[in-house]
């Protein structure tokens, strides 16, 4: 089938009830071009919204879009599609006012037939209702957030995605590369056509070709399956992510009937408990992020551009796996990890039959869960990076009988689909136990159970630790466990050496892990080959679950703070990297963890909370920042911490030693300092048996405060969901950025582009993202900006005390 972008034209607004329409209340319209995040612009509110701080105080809404189209007279007979990556939620499809399709579940990709409802050479109205509702537990957005494709084939056509490409043998000599292609029929007779298949790689040379005839009877459909043999195939990995093509044509005596086409890897997949998992023929440790679908400053709208800089950031950080958290992941992303050689757990559902909010997706589950799987395993087939699906997140059913069932017809739907890769789980053993806890916890509130089950709930990591090591889960999800090719497990690193003698032949993955362990954590994935890796929560910083992992401190006089921060807290503030893309303190130090980097480190705790006790939960970092300007803090005691991998490391403030401590794993990769805030130079010298291997500095900013702005890339490309983005940073002459320093800063665009989003990783702000103006919050801001055509596109900053700056970047 002939696809093309169905991006433009599109209008929106809130949902008006027609009844209410008939008296005159009516709202109007908005255009826009898709993806677009219908929630972003929202007015956040104290109320809470529709998910309260889960939703990070967004308010719920039902949201219509619509878009007028013609389809060309010449296009009588043919089939029409129009395909969805993605509507966020309950999405209701009419054509022309006739009801076309729908789709519960907001992550899965759609599409609906549109033929029957086309008035051709006439203009057509598609109409898309979303609705968001007290149906997450995170910042979901809504609406059209990813791209929208139109369909166009002839009776006889390759059915969407109907391409499935595997390498089910490799050698260093020779790959075997599987093309099974699905044909259909609309037409009232046989049809038989030559199907020419061809593999070139990524220098677009043929190096294998094939043509099979194929006979599809009427109102049927047929497999064509071919087997093609590359000599000296290129393999596809971490480090050398090399990618093929494969295109499908079809012809008979008339000529062309159909092609399509797909972007493949060739690599081969090995698990067992003694090597691990395997990559053509290594062993691979998982170096994994957890990463939710926002797009910071975007909110929810997945622009290609977005997805890749996202994986970009994350793998130069050191991360070389991502598990998307807790829905499938985007097929921009996908791309993206394909090309870049990023491997990928991607996850079905956050909730099976058991709610977690209101009126999530648990109300359609039964119904659909097949469907959405199918549309999961669609998207993913193709794709080199995907090396296993997650069939669940932390779903309570999984201590039962009834949820072991469940699981195991998840696990069974999902391998008849697709053989190639793994099946986890991501079980949290305290979720799995729930209704135990609170029978142990009512049996002591009436004095007939005496295990202590409040003090052991009042820290949540040493709770989900002692749980998950307990008996009662062991037993309770070991059926679980079974239907699994591998053990995900949330917060259990005490299982990985437990289980290698309770479950000799179970391979585990940590599939989410506290960011403030894993110093200890990674030592464990090490020194076991059944455990294969490591997903921190979280690898990027995300909207929602506001301030879970916000720095906090002890108030002698009040209760702790409450798990969930108030309005107006906008993220989650527990990403090794920010909403805009800037690495934290906790990204070097998992760098170091994994061995990925000589130079030391520095972070330093701020001064105006010295001497506080600090009570983040386990997914708040310390309170730190890389910086050494602290004004006002002059001769204040401030504490500094050095992270490296190295024996020992050494301190010095203006040519003035402060001290040399041990560091190194076996202190946890970390050495503290204290000292008093003088400006200057901070030192830090790395040493292994007495030899210097790295050193790193902070300096003070001082003098006047300057605006600079710098673009990702000079040239973007003017279609296709890129992005220009403009990085605004207040520094001093030298340009070391001034971290105290915030303050308001304006942009204004010209020529041919609009500013998506605008906005700082201020964790905790009522300022828009939709705003042309906004406070830098330490020292940077972010512009986002999306062509709209061909030339010269020009973003100009001004802040109060500084000289205005520009930038130009060339959109072609």
């Amino acid at each position: 089938m002939i696809r093309s972008s169905f991006n433009d034209g599109w209008q929106v607004r809130p949902k008006v009830n027609p009844f209410a329409e008939l008296s005159g209340a009516t709202l109007p319209f908005q255009r826009v071009t898709l993806p677009h995040d219908a929630l972003i612009g929202q007015e956040r509110t104290a109320a809470g919204g529709a998910d309260g701080g889960a939703g990070a105080y967004f308010p719920g809404g039902v949201f219509e879009y619509r878009k007028t189209f013609t389809v060309p007279p010449e296009h009588s007979g043919k089939r029409v599609l129009i395909e969805f990556e993605g509507v966020y939620r309950d999405a209701v499809v009419h054509v022309n006012g006739d009801y076309a399709g729908q789709r519960p579940y907001g992550y899965s990709a759609f599409h609906v037939d549109v033929t029957r409802f086309l008035r051709l050479g006439d203009d057509n109205e598609i109409r898309v209702e979303a609705r968001s509702h007290r149906d997450s537990r995170w910042y979901t957005g809504a609406g059209i957030y990813r791209d929208t494709w139109m369909h166009i084939g002839g009776p006889v056509r390759i059915a969407p995605r109907g391409l499935r490409i595997t390498t089910p043998d490799i050698d260093a000599e020779r790959a075997v590369v599987e093309l099974v292609t699905r044909i259909e029929n609309d037409e009232i007779r046989t049809r038989t056509v030559d199907v020419h298949a061809e593999i070139r790689d990524s220098a677009g040379t043929v190096v294998a070709d094939d043509t099979a005839k194929t006979t599809v009877l009427p109102g049927e459909s047929a497999t064509c399956r071919q087997r093609l043999y590359v000599r000296d195939p290129s393999l596809w990995s971490t480090d050398t992510p090399a990618l093929h093509s494969g295109r499908v044509t079809l012809t008979d005596h008339h000529g062309t009937v159909d092609a399509g086409s797909a972007t493949f890897g060739m690599r081969s997949l090995q698990l067992d408990p003694d090597r691990g998992l395997r990559i053509n023929g290594a062993t691979v440790k998982l170096r994994g992020a957890c990463l939710h679908h926002d797009n910071g400053v975007l909110g929810a709208a997945t622009h290609t551009r977005a997805e890749e800089r996202r994986v970009e950031i994350l793998k130069d950080a050191g991360f070389n796996a991502i598990r998307m958290s807790h829905h499938p992941m985007s097929r921009a992303m996908l791309d993206a990890c394909d090309s870049l050689g990023m491997l990928v757990i991607d996850e079905a559902f956050d909730m099976w039959t058991s709610a977690k909010s209101d009126f999530d997706y648990s109300l359609s589950f039964p119904e659909w869960w097949e469907r959405d799987i199918e549309a999961m395993v669609a998207d993913d087939f193709n794709h080199p990076s995907v090396i296993a699906y997650s069939i669940g997140n932390e779903i309570p059913e999984v201590g039962s009988p009834h949820g072991a069932d469940w699981g195991r017809k998840i696990a069974e739907k999902v391998r008849s689909l697709d053989s190639t890769r793994y099946v986890t789980n991501a079980v949290n053993g305290m979720l799995a136990v729930m209704a135990d806890l609170a029978a142990m916890r009512q049996g002591q509130e009436s004095g007939t159970e005496g295990a202590g089950i409040n003090s052991l709930m009042a820290d949540p990591a040493q709770a989900m630790e002692r749980i998950a090591t307990s008996e009662l889960v062991t037993r309770r999800t070991a059926e679980s466990f079974s239907v699994l090719d591998i053990a995900g497990m949330n917060y259990a690193e005490g299982r990985y050496a437990l289980d290698r003698e309770l479950f000799p032949h179970r391979i585990i993955l940590g599939t989410e892990t506290f960011s403030t362990r894993i110093g200890s954590a990674w030592r464990l994935i090490e020194e076991h080959s059944h455990v294969i890796g490591d997903f921190t929560w979280t690898g990027w910083d995300y909207l929602g679950e506001v301030g879970i992992g916000r720095p906090r401190y002890l108030n002698p006089d009040g209760p702790l703070p409450e798990f969930l921060a108030p309005f107006p807290h906008l993220t989650a503030d527990c990403g090794d990297i920010d909403i805009t893309g800037h690495r934290r303190p906790a990204s070097y130090f998992r760098e170091i963890v994994f061995g990925l980097r000589a130079q030391p480190f520095i972070a330093v705790q701020r001064p105006e909370h010295h001497g506080k006790t600090f009570v983040g939960t386990p997914w708040a970092w310390s309170d730190t920042l890389a910086s050494w300007t602290w004004p006002g803090f002059e001769d204040a005691p401030v504490k500094v911490e050095v992270y490296s991998a190295a024996d020992e490391v050494e301190l010095s403030l203006n040519g003035h030693a402060i001290g040399r401590r041990p560091v190194g794993a076996g202190q946890g990769f970390r050495a503290e300092f204290g000292t008093l805030y003088e400006p200057g130079e901070l030192l830090a010298i790395a040493y292994r048996e007495g030899v210097e291997t790295g050193r790193s500095t902070l300096r003070s900013a001082t003098g006047p405060v300057m605006l600079r702005a710098h673009s990702d890339r000079t040239a973007v490309a003017a279609t296709g969901g890129d992005l220009a983005y403009i990085t605004l940073t207040l520094t001093d002459a030298t340009g070391i950025l001034h971290t105290a320093a915030d303050r308001s800063v304006s942009v204004d665009v010209s020529g041919p582009a609009v500013l998506e989003g605008f906005g700082s990783a201020n964790p905790s702000t009522e300022e828009r993202f939709d705003a042309k103006e906004r406070c830098t919050h330490e020292g940077r801001a972010l512009a986002v900006l999306r062509p709209t055509d061909t030339g010269t596109i020009r973003l100009t900053a001004s802040a109060p005390g500084c000289a205005p700056v520009s930038v130009t970047v060339t959109a072609r």
